[in-house]
C-alpha cells in the first residue's frame, strides 16, 4: 500500500509557522536561523534518530522517518523536535520521576541537586515525598523536630523557579503524597494559598484500602515508619481532598494500587509518582519518551458519507513511530547516569494520540457520545496492538529489553487484553519496549500540526482571534481556527452552519469527558493526561461523584478543573467587539494559573489577556540592536566588599521612547564573575523582549541575603541584588521609562523577612561576620566591625 506520507505534507498555517520558528527551528550561537524551512527541521530530526540504525540502513530509515514526519501523521514530542541533531546537551525525554528521597538531610539535598540537573536539561520531574517523616517528628540525631515533607517541597519549588529549563520552557514538577501519611492534610491544603507551591502539580496517592474505608465509613490511620500518628474518619479525609480540588483545582487523585496492579513490570518495580502531567507513572529514575499519532491526518473523505479513518495507515504510522521512539532512547542525552541505566534496562515509550476530537468530527461522530467513545476506543485498541506488534518485531531484530521476563510479562493485565497474534509474537520474540502507549497533553505540537484538537481533549474553540505583538510594539490580529472546522468551512462555505459533531469544551458535560477517558484507558498501558472541565456552578456532591465514577470505571487517576477564585479559569472564550471568540483566562482569579494538568489547545504563550480581551501571543523576535546605543555607567559600592561594581545600562530608542536594552556589571572582584555574567545575560534577554520590563526591579528587590543585608544611604537593603535593582530602577526613572512617584522604593525594613532579620539588632548591623559567623557585623566609624570577635574590615 502506498503510504500517505508520500502524498501529503503537513500544512503550514501562520500559527504553525510561528510555533516552528520560536520553538523548533535551529539557530546558531548568535541567534541567526540555521534552518530555512520546516522540512529542514524535520530532516535534521529524522537523520539524528536514524543514527541508531546500523550504518548500511541509516539513509533508508532517515528517509522513512522524514516522510512520516512531513505527513503530520506522527508528531514527536517537542523535546525531540527542538533537540535532536542539534549537538546541544539536552535530553530528548519529556518525563522523569526522580529517585526515592531518603529521610535525612544529606539525601534530601542530593535529590534536590539531581532534580535541578534534570530540569536544566529540559526534563519535567515527579517526586514522591511520602518517604519524609511528618512535621513535628523527632530527629534523634540532632535533637530537633522535623519540618515535614511540605516544607521541603517549598525548597523544590524555589529551585524550580530559579532554573529555566532548556529550550526556554518553565520547569514543571509533580509532587505526590500517600493518603496515609500523617501530613496528608497539610499537603491537601497547601495550594489554598495562591502563592504557594506554584511550580508543582499535586496528587494524592489513593489506595484501594482507603477507597474501601470511605465506602464503609471506617476509620483511617495516618502512619509513618510503622507508627500511627493519628486516626481520622476516612470520609472526612476524602471530603477534604474533594473540597480542596473543588475550591482550588488541586490536588489530583492517583489510584496508585491500580497503577501498580496494571503495570507490565510489577515483577521488578514499584511506582509511587508520575511525571508532571500524570500520563507517565514511573519508578525511581524512570524516564519516558513521548510522541503522538495525529488521527486527524488519517481521515479520508472528511465530512462525506464515505468518511473513514484508514486502519492500515494507522498501523503503518504506529510501526514507524515505535521504531523512531526506540531509536531516540539510544541517541538521547540523560541528565543523570541512573536515568540512562533505567531507560536502557526497560526502553519505555509513550506513544499516544492527538487530533482525536477533530477525527471524530470529520466522521460525523459526537465527542462524548456512545458512538464517539466506541470509535475512539477501537482506534486506541488498534494503536495498542500495532505498537506491541512493532515492538515484538523490533525485539526479533535488535533484542528484547534487558529486564524482559516472558512468563511474568505475559501475566500482565494489559498484555492479557492484546490480540492473540500479538501475544504469540511476544512469547516468541520477546518485546523491545516494556511499555509502548501513553496519552499526553499536546498543546504546542497540536498547534504546530495546524491546530488540531489536543490529545484526547475535545475541541476547545472552533475559532478565536489572537493579537500578535510585533517587534515595533504594534499588534496584528489573526484568526486561529480548529483544523477540522477549517476543512469544514472550505468544503461547505463560510456561511454553512456548524455541524452537530462540532461540540466544544464549553458545551460538554463532565460525564462525557469521563466516558471518553474510560473508553481509551484499557488500551493504554501507562496512563492518560486529561482534564475534566467542570462548570463553576456544579454542586459539591455532583463533583465528588465524578471521582467515585472514575474509580468505578477503572481509571488510573482523575483530574478535574472547576474555575475558582484562586486559579481562575483554564481557558475561556469571550466575545470581542467583532463577535469572534477569543481565547484567554477569565478576569476573576490569578493570571498565573497553576493547573493539575496543562490546559489543552493553546500553549502558555497564548494565555495573556490585555484589557481589550484579545489574546496576546509574543511570538516575535527580540528587539534589534542599533550599532550605537546611549547609556550610563553607575558605581555601586557594597559595604563589605573591597572593590566596587560598575553597572552600565544602555538604552534603545523606539517610537520616540527610550527604554533599557542591555546591562553590563563589572568589578575587579573576580569571585563574583560567574553570577554577574549570568545575571547580565538574563536581564538583557528580558530587556530585549520588549514590553513592560519593570518587573525585573521587583524580582531583584525581593531577594534577601541569608547572611543579612546592609545599610546604604540610611536605608536597609536586603542583598547585593536588591542594591543592583535600585540602580536599575533609578535608571528607568531617569530616562522616563518608569514613572517617578517621589521615592518609589519601598522600605524593605517593613517587610516580614527583613523585620525578622534585623529585629533586636542595632542600626548599622545585621550582616554575618566572615570570621566568627555571628550576625554581629556593623558599621563603626565608617568601617565594618564585629561586636563578637573584634574582626574589622579596615584591619
Amino acid at each position: 500500500m502506498a503510504s500517505r506520507t508520500s502524498r501529503d505534507s503537513i500544512p503550514l498555517s501562520p500559527i504553525a509557522t510561528e510555533i516552528w520558528d520560536m520553538k523548533y527551528r535551529l539557530r546558531g550561537e548568535g541567534g541567526a536561523p540555521v534552518e530555512d524551512s520546516v522540512d529542514d527541521t524535520l530532516g535534521r530530526v529524522a537523520r539524528a534518530v536514524a543514527d541508531a540504525e546500523v550504518p548500511e540502513r541509516r539513509d533508508a530509515w532517515a528517509q522513512r522517518f522524514h516522510e512520516t514526519l512531513k505527513s503530520g501523521a506522527f508528531l514527536p514530542a517537542g523535546r525531540i523536535l527542538a533537540g535532536a541533531g542539534t549537538g546541544r546537551r539536552v535530553t530528548l525525554f519529556n518525563c522523569f520521576v526522580m529517585g526515592e528521597i531518603p529521610d535525612d538531610l544529606d539525601g534530601i539535598f542530593t535529590q534536590l541537586r539531581e532534580a535541578a540537573l534534570t530540569m536544566q536539561q529540559g526534563g519535567g520531574i515527579g517526586h514522591d515525598f511520602s518517604t519524609l517523616r511528618p512535621k513535628g517528628a523527632v530527629v534523634k540525631s540532632i535533637g530537633a523536630d522535623a519540618s515535614g515533607p511540605v516544607s521541603f517541597m517549598e525548597v523544590w519549588d524555589a529551585m524550580c523557579r530559579t532554573i529555566q529549563s532548556a529550550g526556554h520552557r518553565r520547569g514543571a514538577m509533580m509532587g505526590t503524597l500517600r493518603c496515609d501519611h500523617p501530613d496528608i492534610e497539610l499537603f491537601i491544603d497547601a495550594k489554598a494559598d495562591s502563592a504557594k507551591l506554584r511550580m508543582f502539580n499535586l496528587s494524592v496517592l489513593v489506595t484501594d484500602a482507603f477507597m474501601q474505608a470511605v465506602a464503609d465509613d471506617a476509620d483511617w490511620d495516618l502512619v509513618f515508619d510503622g507508627k500511627v500518628y493519628r486516626t481520622v474518619r476516612a470520609r472526612d479525609l476524602w471530603d477534604r481532598i474533594m473540597r480542596s480540588t473543588y475550591d482550588y483545582a488541586e490536588p489530583g487523585v492517583i489510584f496508585i494500587d491500580r497503577v501498580n496492579a496494571e503495570n507490565n513490570l510489577a515483577y521488578c518495580e514499584t511506582i509511587q509518582a508520575t511525571n508532571p502531567c500524570g500520563e507517565q507513572p514511573l519508578p525511581p529514575y524512570g524516564a519516558c519518551l513521548l510522541g503522538s499519532v495525529n488521527l486527524a491526518r488519517l481521515v479520508h473523505d472528511p465530512f462525506e458519507p464515505t468518511a473513514r479513518l484508514d486502519a492500515d495507515e494507522l498501523e503503518e504510522t504506529v510501526a514507524t513511530a515505535i521504531r523512531f521512539l526506540d531509536n531516540v532512547v539510544g541517541v538521547s542525552n540523560f541528565p543523570l547516569p541512573a536515568q540512562r541505566e533505567e531507560a536502557e534496562a526497560k526502553r519505555r515509550l509513550g506513544l499516544g494520540v492527538t487530533g482525536l476530537a477533530d477525527a471524530l468530527a470529520m466522521l460525523g461522530l459526537v465527542y462524548g457520545s456512545d458512538e464517539g467513545a466506541e470509535a475512539a476506543g477501537a482506534w486506541m485498541r488498534t494503536i495498542q496492538n500495532a505498537a506491541y506488534r512493532a515492538s515484538a518485531r523490533l525485539a526479533a531484530e535488535k533484542g528484547a529489553f534487558p529486564l524482559f521476563d516472558r512468563d511474568r510479562f505475559l501475566e500482565s493485565p494489559t498484555v492479557a487484553r492484546l490480540d492473540e497474534d500479538v501475544r504469540a509474537l511476544i512469547a516468541t520474540h520477546g518485546l523491545r519496549n516494556s511499555h509502548v502507549t501513553s496519552i499526553a497533553p499536546t498543546g504546542t505540537i497540536s498547534l504546530f500540526a495546524d491546530n488540531v484538537s489536543s490529545g484526547i481533549e475535545p475541541i476547545f474553540s472552533l475559532a478565536y482571534r489572537r493579537a500578535v505583538l510585533m517587534p515595533d510594539g504594534t499588534r496584528r490580529e489573526e484568526e486561529v481556527s480548529d483544523h477540522a472546522y477549517r476543512l469544514y468551512r472550505a468544503r461547505f462555505g463560510e456561511e454553512a452552519g456548524v455541524a452537530d459533531a462540532f461540540v466544544t469544551a464549553q458545551t460538554l458535560t463532565p460525564a462525557a469527558h469521563l466516558k471518553m477517558q474510560a473508553a481509551l484507558q484499557p488500551w493504554v498501558d501507562s496512563s492518560i493526561s486529561k482534564t475534566i472541565n467542570v462548570p463553576r456552578d456544579t454542586t459539591f456532591e455532583a463533583f465528588k461523584d465524578l471521582y467515585a465514577q472514575a474509580y468505578a470505571m477503572g481509571l488510573k487517576g482523575c483530574t478535574t478543573y472547576r474555575p475558582n477564585p484562586v486559579t481562575g479559569s483554564v481557558l475561556s472564550v469571550v466575545e470581542t467587539a467583532g463577535g469572534q471568540a477569543s481565547a484567554g483566562q477569565e478576569a476573576a482569579g490569578d493570571s498565573q494559573t497553576s493547573l493539575p494538568l496543562p490546559a489543552p489547545e493553546i500553549p502558555a504563550e497564548a494565555r495573556t489577556v490585555p484589557p481589550d480581551g484579545a489574546a496576546v501571543v509574543r511570538l516575535t523576535e527580540p528587539l534589534k540592536r542599533d550599532a550605537i546605543l546611549p547609556g550610563f555607567t553607575y558605581k555601586l559600592r557594597w559595604p563589605d566588599m573591597e572593590h566596587s561594581f560598575y553597572i552600565t545600562i544602555n538604552d534603545i530608542l523606539r517610537d520616540g521612547r527610550r527604554r533599557p536594552f542591555e546591562i553590563f556589571i563589572n568589578s575587579r572582584n573576580v569571585e563574583h564573575y560567574a553570577w554577574t555574567a549570568a545575571l547580565t545575560l538574563l536581564i538583557s534577554a528580558v530587556f530585549r523582549r520588549g514590553g513592560d520590563v519593570s518587573f525585573v526591579v521587583d524580582e531583584l528587590k525581593a531577594v534577601f541575603d541569608p547572611r543579612g543585608g546592609q545599610w546604604m544611604n540610611g536605608r536597609y537593603v536586603p542583598s547585593l541584588l536588591a542594591a543592583i535593582a535600585d540602580v536599575i530602577e533609578k535608571h528607568m526613572v531617569d530616562i522616563g521609562f518608569l514613572a517617578s512617584s517621589g521615592d518609589s522604593r519601598r522600605d524593605v525594613r517593613e517587610e516580614p523577612k527583613a523585620k525578622a532579620m534585623i529585629a533586636g539588632m542595632p542600626e548599622g548591623s545585621g550582616a554575618t561576620c566572615p570570621r566568627c559567623g555571628h550576625p554581629s557585623l556593623h558599621h563603626r566609624e565608617g568601617c565594618l566591625a564585629c561586636l563578637d570577635c573584634g574582626y574589622s574590615k579596615c584591619g
